[in-house]
This record gives C-alpha cells, sequence and structure tokens, in this order.
C-alpha cells in the first residue's frame, strides 16, 4: 500500500493511485477497506481511488481534530496567521501540479483550474489578515463592575464541500475556521477527492497534526456520520437543497451550529439601453462556462431580455456560445472540459430532454460534441420560446444550459424573476442608475450583481436567501461564524478596611 499521497503520481498513461486521507497526522485507510473510484471524466479512464470512509472515519476525525484543537486555539492568532501564510506559499509553490490535478479529476480547464489555486492562496491571506477581529466588547458598568464579551472558537468544524471547485472549495473553504482557531475535518465531493488529498499532504509539512483533516467517503455515509456526530459542533456545507436540509435535521440533534451554501436558479435582467454583443458575451460568463462548464451555484442560467432586443440578444448569444472550442481540457486551446461524472452528464442531458418536451426551443447545442468519442461532453446549451412554468425555467440544471426569456415591464420581470424557491445570485444589465437601485433593492437573492459576471471581490459577503441557505462566506462574518461569543461579567470584591486601609 503506498502513503497516500497523490501530487505527481496521477497522470493519464500512469498506474492509478491508491490514496489514504489523513486524520491526526496520520495516513489512513477506511476500517472497512472499500474504496472509491476516481474516473478522469475526459477519457473515462481510473485515475485511482480514494478511501470510501463511515461512522468510523468520523469517530477518528473528530477525535483528531478534538485533540489538535487546544494546542491550536492556544497558539493565538498572531501565530495561527503566520501558519496561513506559510500554507499559502506551500500550496503556491506547487500550484501547477494542483491544478493540473483538479483538470484531470474534475474535467474543469486548465485555466479556470489556475485561477482556483490562486483563488485559494488569497482566501488564505485573507484570513489571516483577519485573524485578530475575532475579539469582544465591553459594555459600560458601574464603577466596580466590568462586563465584557470574548469570541471564542468551536473547537471542532466539519466542512463539506462539493464537486465543482475541488481545490479551491477544500482549501479556500477551510480558511477562516482555521483562522478562528478551530481544527478542521475537510470532505470533499467523493467524484472529486483527489486534490483534497494533495491539501492534507501541502498542509502536513506546514500545519501541526490533526489540525486540517481530509478525509473522503460518500456523502449518505461519512457524510451523515459527521454531520451528526455530537463531538461536531459546528457545520458548514455547499452543496444541494436536498442535501442540505438533511444536513439541517442531522445536527439538529446535538444541536449543532449549520450554515449552508445550497442551489440557485439565478436570474439575468437586461435592460433594453444595453450594448447587446457586450452583454451576451457577459451572459455567457456569468454563466461560468468557461471556468466550470456551467456546474456553479451562481451560474445565470435565466435570461430575462427585454423584448426590443431579445431577437438582437439572442441571436448574438448563440453566436457567443457557438465559439466556446469544448474538449481536452489539458489543451490550452479549448474553453470547456465535460461534465464532472457520468451520472451527472446523463441528470443534465435528462434536462435537456424534458426542456424540449416541454415546448422549449433548442437554439443551439445539447449534444455532445463532435469529435469527443469519449468522455463526459455536452455541448453549450441555449433555449429559446421558455416561459415561467417550464421546469428548464425553475429546476437548477448545474450545467452548461442557459434559457432565454422576455419581459416588457419592468415590476413584471421582479415579479418572475423571484418567483422561485431559490435566491442566491441575480445579475442586472444596465446603464441607467436608478433602474440599477431599484433592481438591486427588490430581487430577492443574497448577492446582487450590477453589469458584473459573478466575480466576488475578497470581504464581499456571499450567501442565498430563501432555499440557497443561510449564512454568509468570503467576509468577516465568515470568519466570526466559527466563533460563539461568551459574556463576562466581573464585580469587585467588597473593600474589607483591615486590610484595605494602609
Amino acid at each position: 500500500m503506498s502513503d497516500g499521497r497523490v501530487l505527481g503520481r496521477v497522470g493519464r498513461g500512469r498506474p492509478p493511485v491508491a490514496a489514504r486521507m489523513h486524520i491526526g497526522g496520520q495516513w489512513r485507510e477506511a476500517a472497512s477497506g472499500a474504496r472509491l473510484d476516481c474516473i478522469d471524466p475526459t477519457t473515462e479512464e481510473l485515475l485511482g481511488t480514494v478511501p470510501a470512509g463511515a461512522a468510523p472515519v468520523a469517530d477518528a476525525a473528530v477525535a483528531a481534530a478534538q485533540e489538535a484543537s487546544g494546542a491550536w486555539r492556544a497558539l493565538g492568532w498572531t501565530r495561527r496567521a503566520a501558519l496561513l501564510r506559510d500554507l499559502a506559499d506551500a500550496v503556491g509553490e506547487v500550484a501547477e501540479p494542483l491544478a493540473v490535478l483538479d483538470v484531470l479529476d474534475s474535467g474543469n480547464p486548465i485555466a479556470g483550474m489556475r485561477g482556483d489555486i490562486e483563488s485559494a492562496v488569497r482566501e488564505l491571506h485573507y484570513y489571516a489578515g483577519l485573524a485578530g477581529q475575532t475579539h469582544g466588547v465591553s459594555t459600560p458598568t458601574g464603577p466596580d463592575t466590568v462586563s465584557f464579551t470574548k469570541r471564542e472558537p468551536y473547537g471542532v468544524v466539519v466542512r463539506i464541500v462539493p464537486f465543482n471547485h475541488p481545490f479551491k472549495f477544500a482549501c479556500g473553504k477551510a480558511a477562516a475556521a482555521l483562522a478562528a482557531g478551530n481544527a478542521v475535518i475537510v470532505k470533499p465531493g467523493e467524484q472529486t477527492s483527489l486534490s483534497a488529498v494533495a491539501l492534507a499532504e501541502v498542509a502536513e509539512a506546514v500545519l501541526p497534526p490533526g489540525v486540517l483533516n481530509v478525509v473522503t467517503g460518500t456523502g449518505a455515509e461519512l457524510g451523515q456520520a459527521l454531520v451528526s456526530h455530537p463531538g461536531a459542533p459546528r457545520v458548514a456545507f455547499t452543496g444541494s437543497v436536498a442535501t442540505g436540509r438533511r444536513i439541517m435535521v442531522a445536527a439538529a440533534q446535538h444541536f449543532g451550529h449549520v450554515t449552508l451554501e445550497l442551489g440557485g436558479k439565478n436570474p439575468l435582467v437586461i435592460c433594453p439601453d444595453v450594448d447587446v454583443r457586450q452583454a451576451a458575451r457577459s451572459a455567457v460568463a456569468s454563466m461560468n462556462v468557461a471556468r466550470s462548464n456551467g456546474q456553479s451555484c451562481g451560474s445565470t442560467s435565466r435570461i430575462y431580455v427585454h423584448e426590443s432586443i431579445r431577437a438582437e440578444f439572442t441571436d448574438a448569444l448563440v453566436d457567443r456560445v457557438r465559439e466556446i472550442r469544448v474538449g481536452d481540457p489539458l489543451d490550452e486551446a479549448n474553453d470547456v472540459g465535460p461534465l464532472a461524472f457520468e451520472a451527472h452528464l446523463q441528470r443534465v442531458s435528462g434536462h435537456i430532454t424534458r426542456a424540449q418536451a416541454s415546448g422549449a426551443t433548442l437554439a443551439t447545442g445539447g449534444s455532445r460534441p463532435g469529435g469527443t468519442g469519449r468522455g463526459y461532453f455536452i455541448e453549450p446549451t441555449v433555449f429559446t420560446d421558455v416561459t415561467d412554468e417550464m421546469p428548464i425555467a425553475r429546476d437548477e440544471v448545474f450545467g452548461p444550459v442557459m434559457s432565454v426569456l422576455g419581459w416588457s415591464d419592468l415590476d413584471d420581470v421582479v415579479r418572475r424573476a423571484n418567483d422561485t424557491e431559490l435566491g442566491l445570485t441575480a445579475n442586472v444589465f444596465t446603464r441607467d442608475l436608478r433602474v440599477a437601485h431599484r433592481l438591486a433593492d427588490q430581487l430577492q437573492a443574497g448577492y446582487v450583481y450590477v453589469n458584473g459576471t459573478g466575480r466576488r471581490p475578497p470581504g464581499s459577503p456571499f450567501g442565498g436567501w430563501k432555499h440557497s441557505g443561510f449564512g454568509k462566506e468570503n467576509g468577516p462574518e465568515e470568519l466570526l461564524s466559527y466563533t460563539r461569543e461568551k459574556t463576562v461579567t466581573v464585580t469587585l470584591p467588597a473593600e474589607d478596611p483591615d486590610w484595605a486601609t494602609p
């Protein structure tokens, strides 16, 4: 059995690797010996396997995190911040092999994965810079009383991340919890676990044992065991609405603090005063087609276009989508790779089939691209003649599928855009600041972009409304969410004249 490391050992034409989990500073197997396959979605070949952990793994990881958390907290925020910066530097030193690993395991294009590694490094530096902001406040009292608050880490944080941005999420979404003084257990998406194992490999040389644990397995077994574990008081999850509901139920049994960043069916409202061709290009960019093939919770898949420019915009959108080059994501000439795994390809293809059956018009895409005999490829797809009640306009596809709808009345398009159980992001394209502010005020979403394409400036809080979850990430709020507030009131003892008088 190998030591479980994967950096520099995974590649096409190489023997499959037998990765292992990292718990308490040790490379570990699942007690059952069961394993999950890691498939290259471009070639459908086996890259390696990871342990299929279950309840015993959850117990071991929580115990290791509990053992490490006290010393990690006691280091103090300045030392923790310095170690997070060291981790950021260590990640940066192997940025290219990490990016290649994510391309092989997820199918996302190499340019996008380089950007993901850079983003993870930025998040480590950002939260290292904020680490000292977990201080409390004092309350005015009388001359004999001092009252103040302090913020203390939960101790153990479970961080469950999805398959679409493997390293970025495994690394970046642990940064705030680590900075706040917690030991962290990361469980990556079961289909794209290899770069999380690589994160453990890099962190092993920087962080104390047990501070960052990486475990692998399915959500139904390992994920459920982690979120229901009474030794894990803080759980953060990114993924589907259905799984988010199950996590809330499981964690509620021990009153765990849960935050959720869930799905989105995000509207993009295009006003008649825009540059139409630029708006079409931006609509594709905000779908994250070229970053993750539309496998993004922030993708703006419902495009509401003013009727006066609808035909022109649709033509420009179709033209832009047809320019996208689909193929091997390791080839820098390509813009888009395959979807991450076979079951997801079938899911996205099912959405496309149902859209056509419901009466939507397939304007472009919807099939396997030419020249891709193997792999989980789907063409970027545009539907027109879409109405609000169609499933394609209501269900999250999580793939490169866009729907174009028309509008003519501003109040009406706001009502239609808000007519969903989800509320993660919304986007507005206009040159009229009055319209921009009005729509930003009225759209029911946790994050509204005006003339933007979905990029999140560091420090800008990100999180959903309604069924898209609760809790904020990407800013100071996330750091504080990994702490508990304690109030301390100290009353001075009464003077004893026998010893107080000189």
